[in-house]
């Protein structure tokens, strides 16, 4: 009695534990197919730092974190005065020159004449004194209006050419006003999400400071690591596939574009199939996120396919670590 409740015992054992490894086969992941490489990371984005390019206080702020942006949307204002005058002083003194060039013209133009008329007046009275018909006063006379006429034309001439080099500065500082007043206002330099607000109304800029930071939800990167032995198969181009625990049923188009060129240590929050692995090689690749479902620092998995003629499973699996 007591071998056949030995043997009935025997018999549960070995049932429960042939029920316990097939139902732990059961639960592992299907293995990697070949052809392909797994990685996971968190989703990124390039990151685009606005500074202010003049010094001011805020005085307008029209940002709010998480919002959209396009390209030109003004961000901020600075106190105009300062740029505003020094624009206004420029523009009058480029007045005052043209004022001064617009008088000088018609001098110029008069004395020119007068210069014609004095050469003619002399030339006539040197042919006349070779024939004796006219008096060295004569001459004399003719001789200070030709001197005359020509310093005058000099004189002139010089003062046009130094006010319109004047004036040619005084409008490059018209423009340069002009850009420094349009300045004034920071602007989203692309469309973008905008992560940091880091300005407030009132506060004291310098040139240089960052008023925000913005990023383009709409082509966002994943980097995800993997061996050195893995790494020898991929290449720039690599199709890959991505899928994120927000949408578990989708996988995301994405290509290969960028490889490290040296190793690092597993990051902390990285697994590898092959634990041995100590040593990987960051490869990043690039999606497109028209619809915006997708939002920085999601963690995603990331199937890259090595292998030009392997087909795309209908369901791709995570190796166990």
């Amino acid at each position: 009695m007591a071998s056949k409740s030995w043997i009935a015992a025997l018999a549960v054992l070995t049932a429960a534990a042939v029920g316990s490894y097939l139902g732990f086969r059961a639960l592992q992941p299907a293995p990697l197919p070949e052809g392909f490489v797994y990685g996971n990371g968190h989703i990124e984005g390039t990151e685009i730092r606005v500074s202010a390019e003049l010094p001011g206080r805020v005085i307008e702020n029209r940002m709010e974190e998480g919002q959209l942006v396009r390209k030109g949307d003004a961000l901020i204002t600075l106190d105009a005065l300062p740029t505003s005058e020094s624009l206004r002083m420029m523009k009058a003194e480029r007045q005052v020159l043209a004022a001064e060039l617009a008088a000088l013209q018609p001098q110029l133009v008069s004395w020119r004449h007068h210069l014609e008329n004095a050469s003619r007046e002399f030339q006539r009275l040197q042919e006349l004194k070779g024939r004796g018909f006219s008096t060295p006063q004569q001459l004399d006379v003719a001789t200070n209006a030709l001197t005359e006429a020509k310093s005058h034309v000099s004189h002139l001439s010089a003062s046009m050419a130094s006010l319109r080099a004047k004036q040619a500065v005084a409008e490059a500082a018209v423009v340069l006003a002009e850009d420094r007043n349009q300045k004034v206002t920071v602007r989203a330099p692309q469309d973008g999400t905008l992560l940091v607000k880091a300005v407030e109304v009132g506060e004291q800029l310098q040139i240089g400071q960052t008023v925000a930071m913005l990023v383009d939800i709409n082509r966002l990167e994943l980097k995800v690591y993997v061996s050195e032995h893995d790494l020898g198969r991929l290449a720039l181009g690599n199709s890959a596939r991505v899928r994120v625990d927000a949408f578990p049923d989708t996988y995301l188009e994405a290509r290969l574009m960028r490889i490290d060129a040296h190793a690092q240590f597993t990051p902390r929050d990285i697994h590898l199939p092959d634990e041995r692995a100590r040593m990987v090689y960051g490869v990043t690749l690039a999606l497109d996120n028209p619809q915006g479902r997708l939002k920085l620092g999601m963690p995603a998995d990331a199937w890259l396919r090595w292998q030009d003629g392997a087909a795309w499973p209908a369901t791709l699996p995570v190796p166990a670590e």
